[in-house]
This record gives C-alpha cells, structure tokens and sequence, in this order.
C-alpha cells in the first residue's frame, strides 16, 4: 500500500471559525494548509506564485464568490495543476453544472459531511485529479 501523498492545500473560506477548524484537521493529517478569508486575497497569492496541490473554495462569499474565483483561476490559468474543489451548504443542481462548466473537479456539500470526512473527501477528489 502506498502512502498518502502529502498536499498543499489552499482553502478560502469566509467563515474564520470553519477556516481555523479546517486548518486544524488538515494539518493534523500532515497536509500544508494555506487558508484565506478572502477571494480577493486568494487570487493576489495564486499571482503572485502560490502553487498549491488543491484549491478548496467556498461558493457564498463576498466579491468574487467562489465561481467566479473559480472562473478566474481557469482562466488567469493560476494553480493550473490544482484540483479545484468547491465546498458549500449549496447543493442546487444548477449551481453544481455552473461549477462543472467553469471546471472544477469535485463538489462537497459540508452540511451533509462532519470536518474529517471533507478531509477525506477532498485527498479524495485530489488523489483522483493527479492520477488523471
């Protein structure tokens, strides 16, 4: 059995206290975790060479939300290696084909799923993205 590969995470989240929680359990499993509160600031990091494993991106925040950071990132082509995984209590199906169309490579619902099962969710999808 081969070991889980060690990612570096970049995660953006309005929510301070779900950030600091996600960072935690992250960390815990020996993942490198960057989290920030703020698109604005997540993009200005990608330019300026953050070239995380897996970009994890809350949908509801405030300007840019997360598909239009999204939609940002494949087109600046920032962390063009990143799995692209947005995380949200938005589990509308238009919403998801939106996030599909732009290009992101998993969507979690974090209601239906307690904080280590969206760790594990997240390797998950990244573990899928890099064998692809």
């Amino acid at each position: 059995m081969t070991e889980t590969k060690k990612y570096k995470i970049l995660m953006v989240d309005d929510d301070r206290f779900l950030l600091n929680m996600y960072e935690t359990k992250f960390k815990n499993s020996g993942h490198e975790i960057t989290s920030i509160t703020s698109s604005e600031e997540a993009l200005r990091k990608l330019r300026e060479g953050l070239n995380p494993d897996v970009v994890v991106l809350d949908v509801i925040m405030p300007n840019p939300d997360g598909l239009e950071t999204l939609s940002i990132i494949r087109k600046e082509k920032l962390a063009s290696q990143a799995a692209v995984i947005m995380l949200t209590n938005q589990g509308e199906s238009g919403e998801i084909e939106r996030a599909q169309k732009l290009g992101m490579d998993g969507y979690i619902v974090k209601a239906a799923l307690i904080p280590s099962e969206v760790v594990a969710e997240v390797i998950r999808i990244a573990e899928e993205h890099k064998s692809r």
